[in-house]
């Protein structure tokens, strides 16, 4: 992309009702504008990283063998009805009646209707397991909508649902969403640390959230320090593996780390004293078992290998995308604005022409485009009639991980200049070696 040939409305100054980082950088870097409380439209910078988040939940979740699908945002009050959570819900539900007086609801979750349509289309247990999910917008009517995509109104989320015969399979199932979730994150540039926490409204016994520290963070945590040193990494992990995914499981939650709503002052007080920590985090996702909680309420019921009908055992599992994002920035960005992690980055690399108009700096970007488009990597070129500092400006609020800038003097030498964004390091090479470096970095990913 030609930044000449892109919209991307940039703000100079910050806007004084952004009270926290990431809402103050995605406004001012062009990626969102709020339309009401809560609610934004999402601009081209901004829609390109979540989309690019929101294609690494679909391939971890698909790498596990779970099946997308698309739910409606508007569902029947009748379905919620039916589990009970209609009036138990709160003012968070957004309830609207059609023309034709039937009450409807902007779905704020989606275990009812998942739940009616498993019940329509399964009944034996020879079609269990089975793990549906879809990504879809949600709408939750907050008291105080605040914090930007952080805590808005509406929001993007993967919400995926288990059905199995017994509650082992339904908790090998709950243990293999915790092992791609943490692969999920992982390969954003997050550690989320999985936290016992409350149910809540959705129900169920076993639960757990994964919040990533920061001090914006809504929720307060209770952790041994030592959870921060674990990680998937590379670690090939067979999801229909029970041993294997249990043992995940254990690994990341047998040292203490609990959220403000489950924490126990007795067990924390039992980890050593140099490593009781407490902090902040955003929650990014949470996994739930709730059993037969809906599928005895609404009827969801196979028939077993005794010629039984049974209720399935469920769990649900969300990761919230949108606000994945906000998440992304608090945890990288430093004065001059955003420092995205390769894996999410809107745009690979940044190339700065400091001569528009000189045919030689001119040549050199053009052939610096060409080539990583040729090698289907994604750059954006600031070819605009601005002055360097403008340019660089630009490229440090947007955040772009490597910047290349060309300029008649360093072509002299045959050089140009290749900067990391997160280290602020510098370093002169040939052109051709700076399209190799950076398809480099993005090969090894």
């Amino acid at each position: 992309m030609r930044l000449s040939r892109y919209f991307l409305p940039v703000l100079k100054e910050t806007p004084a009702d952004a009270q926290i980082a990431s809402h103050r950088l995605m406004l001012r870097a062009g990626m969102i504008r709020q339309q009401s409380a809560g609610i934004y439209s999402w601009l081209p910078l901004g829609y390109k990283v979540l989309k690019k988040i929101e294609n690494i939940v679909h391939e971890e979740q698909q790498r596990v063998g779970h099946i997308p699908l698309l739910m409606p945002t508007l569902q029947s009050a009748d379905l919620w009805r039916e589990s009970g959570r209609y009036d138990a819900y709160g003012d968070e539900m957004l309830r609207i009646s059609d023309r034709h007086g039937r009450d409807m609801l902007y779905g704020p979750t989606n275990e009812e209707m998942i739940t009616d349509i498993f019940r329509a289309h399964v009944g034996s247990y020879k079609d269990l397991p089975l793990t549906l999910y879809h990504i879809q917008w949600k709408f939750r009517d907050e008291v105080r909508p605040r914090f930007g995509v952080m805590r808005g109104r509406e929001f993007l989320m993967k919400d995926g649902y288990n059905f199995d015969l017994t509650k082992e399979d339904a908790m090998h199932a709950y243990n293999r969403h915790l092992v791609s979730y943490l692969r999920t994150y992982e390969r954003m540039g997050l550690q989320a640390i999985p936290m016992r926490a409350d149910s809540g409204p959705i129900g169920g016994d076993d639960t757990h959230e994964f919040l990533v520290l920061a001090d914006t963070g809504e929720s307060e945590v209770f952790y041994d320090k030592g959870v921060t040193d674990i990680k998937l990494g590379a670690r090939d992990i067979d999801p229909y593996n029970v041993d294997e995914c249990r043992s995940v499981m254990e690994e990341f939650t047998s040292l203490y780390a609990r959220t403000d709503e489950t924490h126990d002052a007795a067990e924390f007080a039992k980890v050593p004293e140099d490593r009781q920590m407490t902090a902040r985090g955003i929650e990014v996702g949470q996994i739930f078992y709730f059993g037969t909680k809906y599928s005895e309420s609404m009827g969801a019921e196979v028939v077993g290998q005794d010629g039984k009908k049974t209720p399935v055992h469920m769990g649900s599992h969300g990761i919230g995308v949108s606000r994945l994002l906000g998440a992304l920035i608090e945890a990288n960005h430093d004065d001059k604005g955003i420092i995205w992690p390769e894996g999410v980055t809107p745009f690979h690399v940044g190339i700065v022409n400091l001569k528009q108009g000189d045919d030689e700096a001119d040549a050199a970007c053009e052939a610096l485009y060409k080539s990583f488009q040729a090698l289907g990597l994604d750059p954006l070129y600031d070819d605009r009639k601005e002055r360097a500092g403008g340019k660089f400006a630009t490229m440090d609020l947007i955040g772009l991980p490597w910047r290349i800038t060309v300029g008649p003097r360093g072509l002299k030498n045959g050089v140009v200049e290749v900067t990391s964004r997160r280290s602020g390091e510098s370093e002169e090479m040939t052109p051709e070696q700076a399209v190799e470096k950076v398809a480099k970095i993005y090969a090894d990913l």
